[in-house]
């Protein structure tokens, strides 16, 4: 058995019955004013943090959602874009999507708002997905690419970079991992189903998203997951796994290189009115400006006693320059 035959084994019988600690979301569920959430869909909620960001999601967008779960996020990405078919979601087990359908009659019991309809539930492979090239303007998935080995995982970001319109956006939630695993861990089947041992370092991570052509990445947040402890696990040392959210936005990629923001901040604290680089960026006295990673390693090596660099928070929310 391969380990996407595992992990489609693992969440056909979490369809069927509902599996509340199979994954660990780490942030609040969205609250919005009046949308109700079915609580069949927060039980079925597969997910390591949150896609949903109302700042991607004005104008009412063609949204895709990959790995549909319980319905849960399709309902809130509904909830921005209200109409027929606004949301696409495309999952490879029958029973992932039947389950949704269902859910999707009780969410209409519980929101006037809401219609079956608003969400084309479609069977599909992230690795193969069924939409047209440029037809999509927000993509999404949850603890979902994180099971994928390294090839498989640059061929699903390769399809949704396909099917983005320009400048359209890849929301993001996986676990990563800065320290080693053994064989054994990477290897397990389960594991890496159950979204622990494909975790893989943030810059990694960051790197295969570019790889693929995404010129921008903005590192939303960054929290604690979940720990591999040596009593239960084939480790020798405890592992800590982080969940990040990540943002790829298909936009030209820049002759030096992606922009990849992760929350540094550039202050100027001179005498002078301003400080202009002379290469797009202008700093305020005492006024903090978000700088992308290329921006700050350039600011750095100007070596000046009057421009502070923070260190990355992994929280970056917009603004800023590159």
């Amino acid at each position: 058995m391969s380990y996407l035959e595992a992990t489609n084994d693992l969440y056909r019988k979490a369809a069927t019955t509902p599996d509340v600690g199979l994954c660990c979301t780490t942030n609040p569920i969205w609250q919005l004013p009046g949308m109700k959430i079915p609580t069949i869909m927060q039980e079925m909620n597969y997910g390591c943090g949150s896609t949903v960001n109302p700042s991607d999601l004005s104008n009412e967008p063609t949204i895709l959602y990959v790995g549909v779960g319980g319905g849960m996020e399709l309902l809130q990405f509904s909830y921005f874009s209200r109409r027929k078919n606004g949301v696409i979601g495309v999952d490879v087990l029958p029973e992932m999507l039947e389950a949704s359908r269902k859910n999707f009659i009780e969410a209409e019991k519980q929101n006037d708002w809401f219609k079956s309809d608003f969400v084309d539930l479609r069977i599909g492979d992230a690795l193969n997905l069924p939409l047209e090239d440029n037809s999509i303007d927000v993509a999404a998935q949850n603890c979902v690419f994180n099971i994928f080995k390294l090839d498989d995982l640059k061929k699903a970001l390769s399809e949704v970079y396909r099917v983005l319109k320009p400048n359209g956006r890849l929301v993001m939630s996986d676990p990563t991992c800065e320290q080693s695993m053994s064989e054994a861990l990477r290897n397990d089947d389960r594991l890496r189903a159950m979204c622990l041992t494909g975790a893989i370092p943030l810059q990694d991570y960051i790197d295969t998203i570019t790889s693929v052509g995404f010129g921008t990445v903005e590192v939303r947040a960054k929290r604690a997951y979940r720990v591999l402890d040596p009593k239960h696990y084939e480790t020798k040392e405890l592992i800590y796994i982080e969940s990040v959210e990540v943002c790829a936005i298909k936009d030209p990629m820049p002759s030096d290189g992606p922009c990849v923001f992760t929350g540094k901040t550039a202050i100027y604290y001179g005498d002078e009115k301003y400080f202009d680089d002379h290469a797009g960026h202008i700093l305020m006295p005492n006024q903090p400006l978000a700088v992308c990673d290329k921006t700050a390693a350039t600011l750095q090596k100007l070596n000046r006693d009057d421009i502070f660099i923070s260190e990355s928070t992994f929280h970056y929310s917009g603004g800023g320059c590159c």
